[in-house]
Protein backbone atom coordinates (compact mmCIF):
# COMPACT_ATOMS: atom_id res chain seq x y z
CA UNK A 1 0.00 0.00 0.00
CA UNK A 2 1.58 3.11 -1.17
CA UNK A 3 1.34 6.13 1.06
CA UNK A 4 0.26 9.35 0.35
CA UNK A 5 2.59 12.02 -0.96
CA UNK A 6 3.88 14.96 1.30
CA UNK A 7 2.41 17.83 0.91
CA UNK A 8 4.85 20.75 -0.01
CA UNK A 9 4.34 23.79 1.81
CA UNK A 10 3.09 27.08 0.41
CA UNK A 11 5.51 29.84 -0.62
CA UNK A 12 4.79 33.13 0.32
CA UNK A 13 5.43 33.85 -3.44
CA UNK A 14 2.12 31.78 -4.26
CA UNK A 15 0.07 33.71 -1.87
CA UNK A 16 1.35 36.57 -3.51
CA UNK A 17 0.46 35.74 -6.95
CA UNK A 18 -3.19 34.41 -6.09
CA UNK A 19 -3.87 37.36 -4.44
CA UNK A 20 -2.63 39.60 -7.38
CA UNK A 21 -0.05 41.51 -4.73
CA UNK A 22 3.42 41.79 -4.36
CA UNK A 23 5.60 39.28 -1.68
CA UNK A 24 5.94 42.21 0.18
CA UNK A 25 2.61 43.31 0.71
CA UNK A 26 1.86 39.36 1.99
CA UNK A 27 4.45 40.17 4.48
CA UNK A 28 3.23 42.93 6.07
CA UNK A 29 -0.17 41.19 6.55
CA UNK A 30 1.39 38.59 8.08
CA UNK A 31 2.93 40.67 10.47
CA UNK A 32 0.17 42.90 11.40
CA UNK A 33 1.75 46.07 9.95
CA UNK A 34 -0.67 48.83 10.03
CA UNK A 35 -0.40 50.16 6.62
CA UNK A 36 -2.10 47.87 4.51
CA UNK A 37 -5.33 48.62 2.98
CA UNK A 38 -8.45 47.07 4.29
CA UNK A 39 -9.79 45.52 1.26
CA UNK A 40 -5.91 44.25 0.49
CA UNK A 41 -5.36 42.98 3.96
CA UNK A 42 -8.74 41.06 3.78
CA UNK A 43 -8.08 39.92 0.33
CA UNK A 44 -4.37 38.58 1.37
CA UNK A 45 -6.23 36.66 4.32
CA UNK A 46 -8.53 34.71 2.61
CA UNK A 47 -5.86 33.09 0.70
CA UNK A 48 -3.73 32.51 3.23
CA UNK A 49 -6.64 30.56 4.76
CA UNK A 50 -7.80 28.80 1.83
CA UNK A 51 -3.92 27.94 0.99
CA UNK A 52 -2.70 26.67 4.28
CA UNK A 53 -0.55 29.02 4.47
CA UNK A 54 2.20 29.16 7.10
CA UNK A 55 4.92 32.02 8.10
CA UNK A 56 8.21 30.67 8.70
CA UNK A 57 8.70 30.47 12.41
CA UNK A 58 12.47 31.58 12.04
CA UNK A 59 11.65 34.90 10.19
CA UNK A 60 8.94 35.79 12.48
CA UNK A 61 11.61 35.36 15.59
CA UNK A 62 14.40 37.33 13.64
CA UNK A 63 12.03 40.12 13.02
CA UNK A 64 10.94 40.31 16.71
CA UNK A 65 14.55 39.91 17.82
CA UNK A 66 13.38 36.76 19.72
CA UNK A 67 13.96 32.79 19.55
CA UNK A 68 11.19 31.14 21.25
CA UNK A 69 13.59 29.47 23.13
CA UNK A 70 14.60 29.28 27.08
CA UNK A 71 17.31 27.91 28.33
CA UNK A 72 17.98 25.39 31.87
CA UNK A 73 20.94 25.27 33.40
CA UNK A 74 21.29 22.70 36.43
CA UNK A 75 24.37 20.71 37.82
CA UNK A 76 23.83 17.48 36.31
CA UNK A 77 20.52 15.96 34.63
CA UNK A 78 21.72 12.33 35.78
CA UNK A 79 20.16 13.29 39.24
CA UNK A 80 16.69 12.41 39.67
CA UNK A 81 15.74 15.96 41.06
CA UNK A 82 17.29 17.85 38.28
CA UNK A 83 16.14 15.15 35.58
CA UNK A 84 12.21 15.37 37.14
CA UNK A 85 12.85 19.41 37.21
CA UNK A 86 13.63 19.98 33.64
CA UNK A 87 10.36 17.30 32.96
CA UNK A 88 8.33 20.05 34.73
CA UNK A 89 10.05 23.04 33.43
CA UNK A 90 9.93 21.61 29.53
CA UNK A 91 6.18 21.17 30.23
CA UNK A 92 5.93 24.83 31.18
CA UNK A 93 7.85 25.97 28.02
CA UNK A 94 5.40 23.63 25.87
CA UNK A 95 2.38 24.88 27.58
CA UNK A 96 3.26 28.66 26.47
CA UNK A 97 4.67 28.30 23.13
CA UNK A 98 8.48 27.73 23.84
CA UNK A 99 11.35 25.46 22.95
CA UNK A 100 13.59 24.60 25.74
CA UNK A 101 17.10 23.90 26.08
CA UNK A 102 18.94 22.09 28.64
CA UNK A 103 22.98 22.37 29.90
CA UNK A 104 24.48 20.94 32.69
CA UNK A 105 27.13 22.80 34.43
CA UNK A 106 28.27 19.60 36.35
CA UNK A 107 28.23 22.52 39.39
CA UNK A 108 31.36 24.17 38.16
CA UNK A 109 31.89 27.66 38.88
CA UNK A 110 32.88 28.68 35.13
CA UNK A 111 30.35 26.50 33.57
CA UNK A 112 28.41 28.49 36.01
CA UNK A 113 29.54 31.89 35.02
CA UNK A 114 29.44 30.91 30.89
CA UNK A 115 25.74 30.13 30.83
CA UNK A 116 25.02 33.43 32.58
CA UNK A 117 26.87 35.05 30.63
CA UNK A 118 24.77 33.51 27.80
CA UNK A 119 27.61 30.60 26.70
CA UNK A 120 26.92 28.02 25.27
CA UNK A 121 23.08 29.10 24.62
CA UNK A 122 23.10 31.77 23.08
CA UNK A 123 20.13 31.63 21.41
CA UNK A 124 18.12 31.43 24.82
CA UNK A 125 15.42 34.55 25.36
CA UNK A 126 15.89 33.72 29.31
CA UNK A 127 17.58 31.56 31.26
CA UNK A 128 16.48 29.67 34.69
CA UNK A 129 19.71 28.67 36.92
CA UNK A 130 19.96 26.27 39.28
CA UNK A 131 24.07 27.61 40.75
CA UNK A 132 25.51 25.75 43.42
CA UNK A 133 28.80 28.00 43.45
CA UNK A 134 28.47 31.22 41.80
CA UNK A 135 28.75 34.40 44.28
CA UNK A 136 25.90 36.60 45.39
CA UNK A 137 27.82 39.59 43.89
CA UNK A 138 27.85 37.29 40.74
CA UNK A 139 24.47 36.49 40.45
CA UNK A 140 23.19 39.72 41.23
CA UNK A 141 24.99 41.42 38.04
CA UNK A 142 22.68 42.68 35.33
CA UNK A 143 21.89 40.74 32.46
CA UNK A 144 20.03 42.60 30.03
CA UNK A 145 20.59 40.58 27.14
CA UNK A 146 19.28 37.29 28.88
CA UNK A 147 17.57 37.55 31.60
CA UNK A 148 17.88 35.47 34.53
CA UNK A 149 15.33 33.72 36.97
CA UNK A 150 17.66 31.76 39.86
CA UNK A 151 16.33 28.36 41.09
CA UNK A 152 17.47 26.73 44.73
CA UNK A 153 19.24 27.83 47.81
CA UNK A 154 21.60 30.65 46.51
CA UNK A 155 21.42 34.29 47.01
CA UNK A 156 20.52 36.35 50.60
CA UNK A 157 17.17 37.98 50.50
CA UNK A 158 17.86 40.99 48.98
CA UNK A 159 19.40 39.57 45.91
CA UNK A 160 18.39 42.06 43.39
CA UNK A 161 16.57 39.16 40.60
CA UNK A 162 14.09 36.80 40.05
CA UNK A 163 14.09 33.67 42.36
CA UNK A 164 12.03 30.75 43.16
CA UNK A 165 14.09 29.91 46.44
CA UNK A 166 14.21 26.57 48.32
CA UNK A 167 15.00 26.94 52.18
CA UNK A 168 17.34 23.89 52.39
CA UNK A 169 17.82 24.93 56.09
CA UNK A 170 14.05 24.50 57.05
CA UNK A 171 14.01 21.31 54.66
CA UNK A 172 16.85 19.94 57.18
CA UNK A 173 14.94 21.58 60.36
CA UNK A 174 11.93 19.44 59.39
CA UNK A 175 13.43 16.24 58.64
CA UNK A 176 15.79 16.41 62.00
CA UNK A 177 12.81 17.38 64.12
CA UNK A 178 11.18 14.14 63.03
CA UNK A 179 13.94 11.81 64.01
CA UNK A 180 14.55 13.61 67.17
CA UNK A 181 10.26 13.03 67.82
CA UNK A 182 10.50 9.46 66.93
CA UNK A 183 13.05 9.19 69.78
CA UNK A 184 16.15 9.10 68.04
CA UNK A 185 19.10 10.53 69.63
CA UNK A 186 22.38 10.07 67.83
CA UNK A 187 21.42 11.45 64.69
CA UNK A 188 24.16 11.79 61.28
CA UNK A 189 24.24 14.03 58.73
CA UNK A 190 25.34 12.37 55.22
CA UNK A 191 26.21 15.36 52.30
CA UNK A 192 29.33 17.31 53.67
CA UNK A 193 31.39 17.89 51.06
CA UNK A 194 34.25 20.46 50.03
CA UNK A 195 33.96 22.30 48.61
CA UNK A 196 30.64 23.47 50.31
CA UNK A 197 27.76 24.12 47.30
CA UNK A 198 25.09 26.44 48.51
CA UNK A 199 22.99 23.08 49.27
CA UNK A 200 25.26 21.26 51.30
CA UNK A 201 25.78 24.95 53.43
CA UNK A 202 22.05 25.30 54.10
CA UNK A 203 21.51 21.37 55.14
CA UNK A 204 23.75 21.39 57.43
CA UNK A 205 22.58 24.41 58.27
CA UNK A 206 19.45 23.25 59.66
CA UNK A 207 20.81 19.82 61.03
CA UNK A 208 22.96 21.55 63.22
CA UNK A 209 19.96 24.09 64.30
CA UNK A 210 17.66 20.99 64.99
CA UNK A 211 19.96 19.44 67.17
CA UNK A 212 20.77 22.40 69.07
CA UNK A 213 16.86 22.77 69.73
CA UNK A 214 16.44 19.12 70.69
CA UNK A 215 19.81 19.71 73.30
CA UNK A 216 21.58 17.14 71.58
CA UNK A 217 25.12 17.53 70.67
CA UNK A 218 26.31 18.39 67.60
CA UNK A 219 29.31 15.48 67.02
CA UNK A 220 31.69 15.56 63.87
CA UNK A 221 31.98 12.01 64.14
CA UNK A 222 28.47 11.56 62.85
CA UNK A 223 28.71 13.95 59.82
CA UNK A 224 31.37 11.98 57.73
CA UNK A 225 33.13 13.41 54.77
CA UNK A 226 31.07 12.97 51.15
CA UNK A 227 32.73 12.94 47.97
CA UNK A 228 29.80 14.07 46.06
CA UNK A 229 25.66 13.42 46.54
CA UNK A 230 25.15 9.80 44.77
CA UNK A 231 23.95 6.46 45.48
CA UNK A 232 27.83 5.43 45.81
CA UNK A 233 28.97 8.34 47.62
CA UNK A 234 25.92 7.73 49.91
CA UNK A 235 27.28 4.11 50.73
CA UNK A 236 30.81 4.62 51.30
CA UNK A 237 30.17 7.60 53.91
CA UNK A 238 27.22 5.31 55.67
CA UNK A 239 29.93 2.27 56.45
CA UNK A 240 32.29 5.16 57.39
CA UNK A 241 29.98 6.50 59.80
CA UNK A 242 29.26 3.07 60.89
CA UNK A 243 33.29 2.65 61.28
CA UNK A 244 33.28 6.07 63.66
CA UNK A 245 30.12 5.48 65.36
CA UNK A 246 28.23 1.92 65.84
CA UNK A 247 26.16 3.42 68.41
CA UNK A 248 24.32 5.73 65.69
CA UNK A 249 20.54 5.40 65.72
CA UNK A 250 19.29 8.01 62.70
CA UNK A 251 20.52 9.17 59.35
CA UNK A 252 19.75 12.98 57.50
CA UNK A 253 20.78 12.34 54.51
CA UNK A 254 21.44 15.67 52.55
CA UNK A 255 19.09 14.10 48.95
CA UNK A 256 17.11 10.93 48.48
CA UNK A 257 20.51 9.31 46.27
CA UNK A 258 22.38 9.72 49.38
CA UNK A 259 20.00 8.17 51.66
CA UNK A 260 19.90 4.87 49.13
CA UNK A 261 23.07 4.45 49.30
CA UNK A 262 23.07 4.47 53.19
CA UNK A 263 20.08 1.69 53.15
CA UNK A 264 22.40 0.06 50.80
CA UNK A 265 25.13 -0.08 53.58
CA UNK A 266 23.10 -0.82 56.32
CA UNK A 267 21.61 -3.61 54.82
CA UNK A 268 25.15 -4.80 54.09
CA UNK A 269 26.31 -4.18 57.99
CA UNK A 270 23.32 -5.81 59.31
CA UNK A 271 21.77 -2.96 60.40
CA UNK A 272 18.01 -3.36 60.70
CA UNK A 273 15.95 -0.02 59.07
CA UNK A 274 14.22 1.82 60.71
CA UNK A 275 14.88 -0.75 64.05
CA UNK A 276 18.49 0.02 64.26
CA UNK A 277 18.40 3.21 62.13
CA UNK A 278 15.79 5.69 60.68
CA UNK A 279 17.08 6.98 57.74
CA UNK A 280 15.80 10.15 55.78
CA UNK A 281 16.24 11.81 52.81
CA UNK A 282 15.68 15.27 50.55
CA UNK A 283 13.54 15.71 47.88
CA UNK A 284 11.20 12.47 47.17
CA UNK A 285 12.34 10.97 43.84
CA UNK A 286 10.25 8.52 42.11
CA UNK A 287 12.80 5.60 43.66
CA UNK A 288 12.42 6.81 47.05
CA UNK A 289 8.93 5.07 47.50
CA UNK A 290 9.87 1.54 46.16
CA UNK A 291 13.31 1.27 48.21
CA UNK A 292 13.19 -1.34 50.86
CA UNK A 293 12.33 0.00 53.39
CA UNK A 294 10.46 2.49 51.24
CA UNK A 295 12.25 5.86 52.28
CA UNK A 296 11.03 8.68 53.95
CA UNK A 297 12.03 12.19 52.75
CA UNK A 298 11.24 15.60 52.35
CA UNK A 299 9.18 16.36 49.11
CA UNK A 300 10.36 19.95 47.48
CA UNK A 301 7.14 20.38 44.87
CA UNK A 302 9.66 20.40 41.42
CA UNK A 303 6.25 21.46 39.84
CA UNK A 304 5.88 24.66 42.02
CA UNK A 305 9.37 25.52 40.72
CA UNK A 306 9.21 25.05 37.30
CA UNK A 307 5.53 26.61 36.94
CA UNK A 308 6.68 29.56 38.96
CA UNK A 309 9.84 30.38 37.37
CA UNK A 310 8.81 30.14 33.99
CA UNK A 311 6.06 32.05 34.92
CA UNK A 312 8.54 35.19 36.18
CA UNK A 313 10.93 34.68 33.25
CA UNK A 314 8.07 35.16 30.90
CA UNK A 315 7.01 38.35 32.46
CA UNK A 316 10.52 39.13 32.24
CA UNK A 317 10.81 39.12 29.01
CA UNK A 318 7.67 41.03 28.65
CA UNK A 319 8.48 43.70 30.56
CA UNK A 320 12.15 44.29 31.67
CA UNK A 321 11.42 46.80 33.98
CA UNK A 322 9.43 44.76 36.45
CA UNK A 323 11.04 44.81 40.00
CA UNK A 324 12.78 41.65 41.35
CA UNK A 325 10.36 38.90 42.58
CA UNK A 326 11.20 36.18 45.13
CA UNK A 327 8.95 33.01 46.05
CA UNK A 328 9.44 30.69 48.20
CA UNK A 329 8.98 26.70 47.28
CA UNK A 330 6.40 24.60 49.66
CA UNK A 331 8.01 21.06 50.94
CA UNK A 332 6.53 18.80 53.23
CA UNK A 333 7.37 15.37 54.92
CA UNK A 334 6.51 12.56 53.66
CA UNK A 335 6.81 10.06 56.45
CA UNK A 336 7.72 6.05 55.25
CA UNK A 337 8.52 2.89 57.10
CA UNK A 338 12.48 3.97 57.06
CA UNK A 339 11.52 6.16 60.11
CA UNK A 340 8.98 4.34 61.72
CA UNK A 341 8.82 5.30 65.62
CA UNK A 342 11.26 3.12 67.61
CA UNK A 343 8.52 0.61 69.45
CA UNK A 344 8.50 1.40 73.35
CA UNK A 345 10.51 -1.58 75.32
CA UNK A 346 7.51 -3.16 78.13
CA UNK A 347 9.13 -4.75 81.52
CA UNK A 348 7.28 -7.46 82.37
CA UNK A 349 8.05 -9.11 85.62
Amino acid sequence: MSSAPTRRPVTIREVAAAAGVSPKTVSNVVNEYVHVHPDTRRRVQDVIDALGYRPSAVGRQLRSGRTGMIALAVPTISAPYFADLARHVAAQARERGLVLAVEQTEGQLEREREVADGQPVRFADGLLLSALEMPDEELAAPHPDTPIVLIGEHGGSDLPVDRVGIDSAGVARLAVEHLVSSGRTRVAFLGDKAPVHNSARQRITGYRAALEDAGLPVDPALVPHCRDWSREDGREAAHALLEARPDVDAVFAANDELALGALAALREAGRSVPGDVAVVGVDDVGEAEFSWPALTTVAIDRAFVAERAVELLTSRLADPGLPPRHLQTPYRLVVRDSSLRQRAVTSRS
